[in-house]
This record gives C-alpha cells, sequence and structure tokens, in this order.
C-alpha cells in the first residue's frame, strides 16, 4: 500500500488518499491521471490492469485501487 500511496501522492500532493473514497466522483483523479496511475502501478507492481477493470469503483479510493492490485496480482 506504500508504494501506491507514493504514486498517489506523486500526482496529487495536497489529497489525503488514506481517507478519501471518492476521487474519481469528486473529480479528484481525471481521466489523464488515470493512465499515469494506470502505467505506474503496472510498472511498480508489475501487472497489467484490463480494460474491463479501469471502472470507477476500482479507483475512487487507494483501498479499492489496492484491492484490485491485490485480486490482480494473485492471478498471476
Amino acid at each position: 500500500m506504500e508504494e501506491l500511496l507514493e504514486i498517489l501522492e506523486e500526482l496529487h500532493p495536497d489529497v489525503d488518499f488514506m481517507s478519501n473514497e471518492r476521487l474519481i466522483d469528486d473529480h479528484i483523479l481525471d481521466s489523464f491521471d488515470i493512465i499515469t496511475l494506470i502505467a505506474e502501478v503496472s510498472d511498480e507492481f508489475d501487472i497489467l490492469i484490463p480494460a474491463e477493470e479501469i471502472i470507477p469503483e476500482n479507483f475512487n479510493s487507494a483501498k479499492s485501487l489496492y484491492r484490485l492490485i491485490e485480486k490482480l496480482s494473485d492471478e498471476d
């Protein structure tokens, strides 16, 4: 989780990613942020995020994104 938080904080240092659970809904993360996140997460965690997993529910909070990372890591 720490690595993910570092990636997120590089995008938006002013956001509390541990408590915010509406990153997409509140327009904190935009489409460019999502593309950047997908690339960074793929590199950092050595996973591929399939298109069907790129949905708001998976990117609305650091916790939900980390659950997706764990799920994809377990599938390898």
